[in-house]
C-alpha cells in the first residue's frame, strides 16, 4: 500500500510539473498551437504503447502523467474558444 501511495504522489508531482512546463511554453511561444501539442501528445501515446522492454511502474507513471497533463492542458485551451 505504501508503494502505491508513493507512486500516486510521484504521478501527481510529475503531472503538476508538466502542467507548469506547458503553461510556460504557451506563454513564451506565441506560435505554439493546439495542433502542436496534439502532435506531441500522439508521440506520448506511441511511447506509452511501446513498452516492449518493460519500463516499470516509475517510468510508466512518468509517461502517464505527461499524457494526462497534455490532455488536460489541451482541453482547457480548447474551452477558451467556446
Amino acid at each position: 500500500m505504501e508503494n502505491e501511495n508513493w507512486l500516486d504522489e510521484h504521478f501527481r508531482s510529475l503531472f503538476e510539473d508538466e502542467m507548469r512546463v506547458l503553461e510556460r511554453r504557451r506563454a513564451g511561444d506565441p506560435s505554439l498551437t493546439i495542433e502542436d501539442l496534439e502532435g506531441s501528445l500522439q508521440s506520448l501515446y506511441s511511447a506509452q504503447g511501446a513498452d516492449w522492454e518493460g519500463r516499470g511502474p516509475v517510468a510508466d507513471a512518468a509517461i502517464d502523467a505527461s499524457i494526462a497533463a497534455y490532455e488536460a492542458f489541451i482541453e482547457r485551451w480548447k474551452k477558451e474558444f467556446s
